[in-house]
């Protein structure tokens, strides 16, 4: 072998070990980012009906998929993200939990509780302490009940209804009946879609309550015919979030017409039918990760845990304050799988996000759509706008 070509060799050879260095090298100023997860699901009783029970870790698997993302990206930087997890059985114990986060120093805590457990969290947090709604959708929320260190990343109720209410009035499916379940969650669901459907120029020509207690698994083809009888309508819409008699509405109405809300054609967070910009290798990911198919709740966790990533990024720092003031500004965007750059709404902390709108095994739509208008942002269209919200944390 000539010296040239020994030589060269030997180049390539030191080339090689100084990538592989440089590539394995821990950076001198290692970042320790902590991340809490806190939940809390009461439990609702039976359902009667046979309606898949959403699984019990949902919204803790999409924090462990986001905080993999990070860990993916961050060790070439230097940031370690780690993540402690409280799942709880009560409001008491979720509120010892809450605490037992802050005197940890975790001031970055991602939630998946109720509305009135997430207000008395929010009461005791600490001024430093960044929170993230990944599971309540209540309207008060984001427009009376706000706080400035309080961010959501799953939608409102009128987020929701108000995609369903924008693909009705573009159908120009404008009649509707609307059938209510028992549960405050299922009346809340109704008064948002009645808002909505104001909002929009809907007319409920039918609101009736459902009060009955029966198991419908029998009685569905004679029940609901006769329950729907009324003037003529376009669709009927159903709230019935546990799934107590939603489930049997469809094909047993007594007009032939569709049927959406939570039951039928759904307005989601996210669904497993959402494979379009790059969403596709998110769900496999998360199938791979959890052995099923993600839901709107471990996709507000899994932005809540990608956002914070994002900030950090950018900032190279690790307390919340900092990552609050990033994520309100016009630097910050979250590549969502959703074909548009996510933000917080800087009135209410909520995260504008498209609306897909879904049967089980296909996607019909994502709202906004095309016409309805806006001057700052078509998602805005979507919820609470600024001038209909009492809540301005950032002024």
């Amino acid at each position: 072998m000539t010296l040239s070509i020994r030589q060269t060799l030997m180049t390539a050879v030191t080339r090689c070990t100084l990538i592989g260095a440089l590539a394995t090298a821990t950076p001198a100023f290692a970042l320790d980012i902590r991340i809490g997860y806190l939940q809390f699901v009461p439990d609702q009783g039976p359902v009667l009906s046979n309606v898949i029970p959403e699984p019990e870790d949902a919204g803790l698997r999409g924090t462990e998929l986001a905080l993999a993302d990070n860990n993916t990206s961050g060790k070439f930087l230097g940031q370690n993200y780690l993540l402690e997890t409280r799942v709880t059985d009560s409001e008491e114990t979720a509120l010892a939990a809450f605490t037992e986060l802050q005197d940890a120093g975790i001031d970055l805590i991602i939630t998946r509780i109720p509305g009135q457990t997430l207000r008395k969290v929010v009461e005791s947090a600490d001024d430093k302490t960044l929170l993230f709604n990944a599971g309540a959708r209540d309207n008060a929320l984001r427009t009376a009940s706000c706080h400035a260190n309080l961010l959501h990343t799953i939608p409102s109720h009128a987020m929701l209804t108000d995609a369903l209410g924008q693909w009705l009035k573009q159908r120009r499916w404008q009649e509707l009946f609307l059938i209510t379940g028992q549960t405050p969650e299922d009346k809340a669901w109704a008064e948002a879609f009645r808002r909505t459907s104001k909002r929009f120029g809907l007319d409920i020509v039918e609101d009736k309550p459902w009060t009955f207690d029966a198991d419908l698994r029998r009685t569905a083809s004679k029940e609901l015919p006769l329950f729907t009888q009324g003037d003529d309508y376009d669709a009927v819409v159903v709230a019935d979030t546990r799934g107590d008699f939603g489930e049997y509405v469809p094909f047993n109405t007594w007009l032939p017409r569709p049927v959406l809300g939570t039951q039928g054609m759904t307005p989601v967070a996210w669904h497993r039918v959402v494979e379009s910009w790059g969403a596709a290798q998110l769900q496999n990911r998360f199938r791979e990760l959890s052995g099923r198919n993600m839901n709107s709740e471990d996709y507000a966790a899994w932005a809540a845990v990608r956002a914070i990533g994002t900030a950090v990024t950018a900032i190279s720092k690790a307390d919340a304050p900092a990552i609050r003031d990033f994520l309100f500004s016009d630097k910050f965007d979250l590549a969502g799988f959703k074909g548009r750059k996510l933000t917080f709404r800087d009135w209410n902390g909520q995260l504008r996000q498209p609306i897909p709108l879904v049967h089980p095994r296909g996607l019909v739509a994502q709202a906004p759509f095309e016409g309805f208008l806006h001057p700052e942002s078509e998602m805005d269209t979507l919820g609470y706008d600024k001038p209909e919200s009492k809540c301005r944390i950032n002024n």
